[in-house]
């Protein structure tokens, strides 16, 4: 079985806690656990933290703590899933957990990895747009990769076909990394399956691919909405190829505005679809011409690692 620590493991425990149907919000759990003294503060009973959330957890956690039996054969049934696929697990009491990611108030707690993650992810730029895209705007996808990897820029997409697809294969064709956040379970069949060849060209090639879900997840409604939070927390910010409104591109967009993460739609997109322009006009995104509008203000990697290790110490101080 894969080797983890007793921390990551009692934070696992966690994360399956189930009580008559209910579960603990794995938000919270991710934000209270990497707070020095965090995970002991949840195994007796407390969260340091005030909000609804935090009260339902209070409860759930007095009622629930015991001998973890059932959660114990839940989280080794994951382990062995992920070890038969080669994906080790980082959580947010590991220094390796990306940097960004703790930058964001909705970050997930673990993330399982095939490949590696390297702090060079710190300067990473997500590519993403619809699954029914253009000939143009696969053109356009790979443009943009190829053109970011030739600045030292990591390319995250989310594996899906379309956009992120050609994101994926433009970086690779120019030997540069990218990282794959997908929707499923890592030990999960591919979905889509079309692109389980381009995952292990990407964990071939030095990339990787990240889940934020158990191994044996598979897809759900609610998983890839939950990716693209986590792949615009991922990155310094999100490249809009080409989306409609009902796509979660579109989504991502929202998100990472939110998140407070710099948002890019291409001159292209904001011509044709109401919804970027709105977001322009409110000022909530800026408009690609060129690729320099996306290369200004990004930070390098050590940068973003000091500011992951600043909003640690801000939220204890707040504490």
């Amino acid at each position: 079985m894969t080797t983890i620590t007793e921390e990551q493991h009692r934070l696992l425990l966690l994360c399956a806690l189930r009580h008559e149907g209910e579960t603990l919000d794995w938000k919270l759990l991710a934000r209270v656990a990497q707070r020095p003294g965090g995970l002991d503060e949840l195994y007796r009973g407390r969260v340091a933290e005030r909000s609804k959330a935090a009260a339902k957890a209070e409860a759930l956690l007095g009622a629930a703590l015991g001998s973890f039996q059932d959660e114990k054969e839940r989280v080794a049934a994951e382990l062995e899933a992920a070890e038969r696929t080669g994906a080790r697990l980082t959580t947010v009491l590991d220094d390796d957990y990306p940097a960004n990611l703790r930058l964001i108030p909705d970050l997930p707690p673990f993330l399982w990895v095939r490949g590696r993650l390297e702090e060079r992810d710190a300067r990473s730029v997500a590519v993403v747009g619809t699954r029914e895209v253009s000939q143009d705007g696969r053109k356009r996808a790979a443009r943009m990769a190829r053109g970011l990897v030739e600045r030292e820029v990591v390319i995250t997409s989310g594996l899906a076909r379309g956009v992120d697809t050609s994101a994926h294969t433009g970086t690779l064709d120019a030997g540069g990394r990218t990282v794959a956040v997908v929707g499923t379970g890592i030990a999960a069949p591919m979905y889509p399956a079309e692109n389980r060849r381009l995952a292990e060209r990407i964990v071939a090639e030095g990339g990787a691919v990240v889940s934020q879900f158990w191994p044996t997840a598979g897809p759900a409604r609610w998983t890839f909405p939950r990716r693209n939070v986590t792949m615009s927390g991922f990155t310094q910010g999100t490249v809009v190829i080409e989306a409609s409104r009902t796509s979660g591109a579109k989504m991502q967009a929202r998100i990472a505005s939110e998140h407070g993460k710099r948002v890019f739609l291409l001159r292209s997109l904001v011509d044709v679809q109401p919804w970027a322009a709105k977001m322009l006009e409110e000022g909530r995104a800026a408009v690609v011409d060129e690729l320099d509008d996306v290369l200004e203000g990004l930070a390098g990697a050590e940068r973003m690692r000091r500011a992951g290790e600043q909003r640690q110490q801000l939220a204890l101080a707040i504490l």
